[in-house]
């Protein structure tokens, strides 16, 4: 798939969600959500289907469209856009490679809304560490540590919440996440509400 391959696919996803949109909708997130985002008002299950209907209509896409097709979708300030990259990537987690963490760290960047950052934080970079090996798997877990010592508070968030799948799936890591949190107790002089809230998350499911 091309750049214009990439952009019809975009396209065609953006379409399908104005489509399933309402604005009593589009309100209700923008009061949910804040003003910082464009909302056009369809539900979670239609973006879901959006992105169903266009793995269909785009079967071939390989691990490189799949990345370009969520930046473009992530591009424009939409939550539907955005919610809609991260569904396309958790469909595809088990392509996902460890370098791909440099363009998830500028989504979750410029996410601030938790129910963009959760879903990238366990169901994609907790997805990919529970299944990368050697050297990838050391990268990725480098990649983290940084996130959790980032001034960026929802960087912070996601580097504790990456380790929730493992803790539920009973292989989680004490000391990586007495580590994580060390990391963050360097450089949070003022207690983050996101990042504790994710802390006390992960440690009802079994951590430290």
């Amino acid at each position: 798939m091309n750049a214009a391959g990439v952009a019809e696919a975009a396209d065609f996803i953006d379409e399908s969600l104005q489509w399933e949109s309402t604005w009593e909708r589009a309100e209700e997130h923008e009061r949910r959500y804040g003003a910082g985002l464009e909302y056009y008002g369809a539900s979670v299950g239609a973006v879901r289907g959006s992105i169903r209907n266009a793995g269909r209509r785009y079967p071939e896409m390989t691990h490189d469209d799949v990345t370009a097709l969520a930046s473009a979708l992530w591009a424009r300030p939409v939550f539907e856009r955005r919610l809609a990259a991260v569904v396309l990537l958790q469909s595809a987690v088990a392509s996902l490679r460890h370098s791909d963490l440099t363009r998830i760290e500028g989504f979750l960047r410029s996410a601030h809304v938790p129910d963009l950052v959760d879903p990238l934080a366990v169901d994609v970079v907790g997805a990919m560490l529970q299944r990368l090996t050697g050297q990838d798997a050391a990268r990725a877990r480098a990649v983290l540590a940084r996130w959790a010592g980032a001034d960026d508070a929802w960087l912070r968030r996601a580097a504790v919440l990456a380790h929730l799948p493992a803790f539920r799936s009973g292989d989680g890591d004490d000391d990586a996440f007495r580590r994580t949190v060390r990391a963050i107790s360097g450089v949070q002089r003022n207690r983050s509400p996101e990042v504790e809230e994710a802390i006390a998350l992960v440690r009802s499911s079994g951590a430290p």
